[in-house]
This record gives structure tokens, sequence and C-alpha cells, in this order.
């Protein structure tokens, strides 16, 4: 019989993480669909030199880079969009404290495939004749870098493409909209590189918006997308993506995404920002920081109607607190 996988967040963050890891976070652009609290979570926790594999940039990798967790990154796009420059990040490239490789949103998954398959590399049109291939940031004065992605010959039609090194995290921390208490998730929207992150990572952490009863799996099985078998531990985490949004549940939080980027640009603010939204001790209390009247509003959304099919399966507060004490 399957085992309950249901750990609180510091557990999760206590036992899988560490100095050094080579980590990744499943991200659907910079507005949505990312373990937020997770990354809050770490730099609670105090972890650094990270190396990071990241389709998007969001403000979890954004705040790490702004405490100095962040050693380096792969990253297929690094701003927030309409939300301007990711101000922790930049902050830590400019002062050379992150190294920044720059790779796209189309080569990162496939990598990720790459190492769920256990290829030695990837070969890929993407990425290649430009500076994404020639300049490294791993070695900025060897230039045009032939290391980074080789040119190969495809035996079958003479072409030259690139190869790409597989991505293969220590550890992965993946939103998802709802998972059971073994590690069968469900999400709902763009689901981006985070089926292909669940395969590739060794240890898969998901962050659920929320618990439900193994029952919806069984009626939607083909919705499952991360099956248990792939996920070490499952972590209840509701408005974990705040302030960035999860399809089905809640909107971004405009005002507080352009005021944690304006105060992640200096030392001083972030850690203004982190007095104020960092101080916490467990799930319940982290609601209570984000503030009734914000998760009213964020949790107006139009897109509510997407989870009406599983309502009748989502675990109450109380519920969950007792599936947590009978571990």
């Amino acid at each position: 019989m399957n085992k309950s996988k249901l750990i609180t967040m510091k557990e999760a963050v206590d036992k899988y993480t560490y100095d050094g890891m080579y980590f990744a976070h499943g991200g659907a652009l910079p507005v949505g669909s990312d373990c937020i609290s997770f990354f809050r979570e770490m730099v609670k926790a105090g972890r650094k030199d990270i190396d990071i594999a990241s389709n998007c940039n969001t403000q979890g990798t954004n705040l790490l880079a702004a405490v100095g967790g962040l050693k380096r990154m792969e990253v297929g796009f690094s701003g927030l969009e309409v939300y301007g420059f990711a101000n922790g990040l930049k902050r830590a490239v400019e002062s050379g404290q992150t190294i920044l490789e720059d790779y796209s949103n189309g080569s990162m998954p496939i990598r990720m495939m790459a190492g769920a398959l256990n290829w030695p590399f990837v070969p890929m049109f993407m990425n290649t004749g430009c500076d994404q291939q020639w300049a490294s940031a791993d070695d900025p004065e060897n230039y045009p870098n032939t290391k980074k992605i080789p040119e190969i010959t495809d035996p079958f039609t003479g072409k030259v493409c690139g190869a790409f090194t597989p991505i293969k995290p220590d550890v992965a921390a993946i939103h998802v909209t709802m998972a059971d208490i073994y590690g069968n998730a469900i999400m709902l929207g763009t689901e981006w590189c985070r089926y292909e992150l669940s395969r590739c990572s060794k240890k898969v952490i998901l962050c659920a918006d929320k618990i439900v009863d193994t029952g919806v799996m069984k009626q939607f099985p083909n919705l499952v997308r991360i099956p248990y078998v792939v996920v070490d531990a499952v972590v209840y985490a509701p408005y974990g993506v705040w302030p960035a949004c999860s399809t089905g549940l809640y909107d971004s939080d405009e005002e507080h995404m352009f005021y944690m980027n304006k105060m992640l640009k200096t030392e001083e603010g972030t850690q203004e920002y982190l007095q104020a939204f960092g101080q916490y001790d467990d799930v319940w209390d982290y609601v209570d920081m984000i503030g009734k009247e914000r998760i009213d509003k964020i949790s107006a959304t139009e897109t509510a109607f997407l989870m009406d099919p599983y309502r009748q399966w989502i675990k109450t507060d109380a519920e969950i607190k007792e599936l947590l004490e009978r571990r």
C-alpha cells in the first residue's frame, strides 16, 4: 500500500535541500505556477551557493538571488515581463555574485526531457548561430565558445546542429494545483516544463495549492500528469505561488508583484521586505501574513470555474492538519 508523502514546507526544505545543490523549479512565465513559498522557506533556512535550472525566472529566483543564495543559473527567460527587470537577480549578476547562463524557453524543457531519458546529449537547431551558442557566462573570456553548445553533424541529413547537455537536478520543487497525499498531481493552466522536470530530477517535491482525495485522480486519470512514482514529498502550499497566479484559484497580485521587485533592488530593501513578508511559522501563519483582504481580492478570479469538477474532493484545513498529525 502507498504511504503518505505529506510533509510540511519546513520539513521538505530541511530534508531535501542543501547548500550547493543543483536545484530546479517549475514555473509558467514569471507570472504563474511557481512554488514561490518554497523559495521563501529556503531563504529562511539560509540556503546558499545554489545552482539553478530555470525555464523561466520568477519572483522566487529573484528573491533567492537578492539575498545572495544563488550562485549560478541556467535560464530560458530572466526578466519579469511587465514588472520590469528582475531587480534581485540583476543586482546579483551585476555584482558578480551570480553567473547567469542564457538559453531559451525552447531548449530548457528539451534538455530536461533529455535528462529524463538519460541521454548523454540532445541535438537541437535552436540557440545556435548566435551568442546563446558562442558566449558563455561560465567562461566569458573564451569567445566564440565552442564548448557550451558544440556543433555536431546529423549523420542522416548532414545538417549541422548543436549538442546540448541534459538537465538532471538534485532536487526539484514543482507547483501543482492539486495533489493527493501519495504524490499524484493535477495541474491547471499552462504546464510549461513541469512534466519533464518531474521526470529528470533525482528528488521531486510537489507544492500543492490543494490537497485532494485520491478519488479525483481515479475520476480524471488522464489529467494526472505527475504520478506518485516520481514524487518524494507532497507539501500543502495554499497561495504558494503568491504574488503570482495559480490558474483556477487566484490571480496575480499586481500591486505586490511591482512592490516586491522594487524592494529587491537594494540590499536594504530586501531586508525590509523579508521583515514584512518572511516572518511566519507555518502554512497557516503564512496565509495570515498575506492577509484576508488581499486573498479575497486575488481569489475573485475569472478562472475559478475551472475548479468546479474537483471541489468535492478537496481536503479542508482541519483534515490536512489531522493527516499531518497522524504521520
